[in-house]
């Protein structure tokens, strides 16, 4: 039983097989990072599309309570909104102002903006 003990030793310390088990660490890593900034992209254009979305859906209903175009201005901005693929959460019309609030989600993360249109305060 010694014996086997000692003939088992040279082959614990013999290192063939580590670059192997080194390059897909090596792979396994550079897929992670990959991933996240797929993820990080992914997140960054849906916050811009939100944000486009609600800055446009602003205008629009602040176009209709003004009279440059016809309409009732929650349903244009509601329509604006969905054409960038968002909900309209919230449309709030005080005298020449729109205020609106419109979100969506990613991978179950509520992505939400707020925008307002109108003159000057």
């Amino acid at each position: 039983m010694i014996r086997r003990l000692a003939s088992a030793r040279p082959h614990l310390r013999d290192e063939t097989g580590a670059g192997g088990v080194l390059a897909l660490a090596i792979v396994a890593a550079t897929v992670v990072c990959a991933l996240a900034a797929v993820m990080l992209g992914s997140a960054l254009a849906t916050r811009q599309r939100v944000v486009a979305a609600a800055d446009a859906s602003a205008l629009a209903a602040a176009d209709a309570l003004l009279g440059a175009v016809p309409g009732e201005p929650c349903t244009l901005a509601a329509e604006v909104a969905a054409a960038h693929r968002v909900a309209l959460i919230r449309c709030v019309l005080e005298g020449a102002e729109a205020r609106v609030a419109t979100g969506t989600e990613l991978l179950g993360v509520p992505v939400h903006a707020e925008s307002r249109a109108g003159p000057a305060p």
